[in-house]
């Protein structure tokens, strides 16, 4: 990852937390015709080695084979994004730009023993699960014969962490102006990703004054009739 500006990079132990946090990724590694991805769920583990990040294909899926112990994978796991218009500082002539978070976990790749699929499978529900408010599925509770099945269909991979590349760039370089300035554009945005963008720099700077100037919608106040992104 190119890390802009050493004031965007996030610690290791924050990076590993918010790759867990999202749980879903883009894998992607170096095939014989090129790049070849996927997009996939996965789980982090802290050993004894380091941290291990475990998911699982489909068993026709080309990345099983290019997981051969030798060959290096990228995680490539994102959360919110958003556009900042360059009239949206208070500053004058801002660069328009993109902000965003985002960590790349990389090491090399190796296929599990399809002994291992059952206790993936119960780990990653177990993750997934936790995060909706009802009582959580397990695969015990599925036909035995349509379980087997199942996980007789996928293939497990794990990554040997051995680079933790995170960066959270929102506008941490910024004046105070123009950070209230930009949270509260990002606050009164359609999208669901920018309001989120916007909580993060306002916990960032919890001491400034986000209210809205007067004759402007206050923070995180839609238009009438406007629907939530």
């Amino acid at each position: 990852m190119h890390i802009v500006r050493p004031a965007f990079r996030m610690e290791e132990q924050a990076a590993l937390a918010f790759a867990a946090e999202r749980g879903f990724g883009l894998v992607v590694t170096a095939g014989p015709d090129g790049p070849v991805g996927s997009h996939v769920p996965f789980v982090l583990r802290e050993e004894a080695h380091g941290v291990v990040a475990q998911m699982h294909f489909t068993a026709q899926n080309p990345l099983i084979a290019l997981a051969d112990g030798r060959r290096r994978f990228l995680l490539a796991v994102t959360g919110g994004d958003s556009y900042v218009s360059n009239d949206w500082y208070v500053s004058a002539d801002q660069v328009s730009t993109w902000l965003y978070e985002a960590v790349h976990l990389s090491g090399v790749a190796s296929q599990r023993p399809l002994t291992d699929n059952r206790n993936h499978g119960d780990d990653l529900l177990a993750v997934a699960e936790a995060r909706l408010p009802k009582a959580p599925w397990s695969l015990s509770s599925m036909e035995p014969g349509k379980r087997e099945t199942m996980l007789n269909g996928i293939r497990v991979v794990e990554i040997a962490v051995d680079r933790i590349e995170g960066q959270s760039k929102l506008n941490h370089h910024k004046p105070d102006a123009d950070h209230v300035a930009v949270a509260n554009h990002l606050a009164k945005q359609p999208s669901t990703a920018a309001r989120e963008l916007a909580a993060k720099m306002r916990a960032l700077r919890p001491h400034l004054d986000y209210a809205a100037p007067k004759g402007e919608a206050a923070v995180g106040e839609r238009e009438p009739g406007k629907a939530a992104g």
